[in-house]
């Protein structure tokens, strides 16, 4: 799933330790998703949002439609 989490974190200061620990994840988990090789499950996704104050869907980008 495409998304801007590693954009997200560089402009919060995070690593990606940090947003693991934040979020109750091992950082190999935040690498994946950064990769878009994991989507997040949905209580992951919303972890995700309430540290950087955003929502789900403006963190994690639908595909295109065809």
């Amino acid at each position: 799933m495409k998304n801007r989490l590693k954009i997200l974190r560089a402009e919060h200061n995070l690593t990606q330790a940090d947003l693991a620990e934040r979020v109750d994840v091992t950082r190999q988990t935040i690498i994946a998703v950064e990769k878009e090789k994991f989507d997040p499950s949905i209580s992951l996704a919303y972890k995700i949002s309430d540290v950087f104050g955003l929502p789900v869907e403006d963190i994690f980008l639908k595909p295109a439609q065809k």
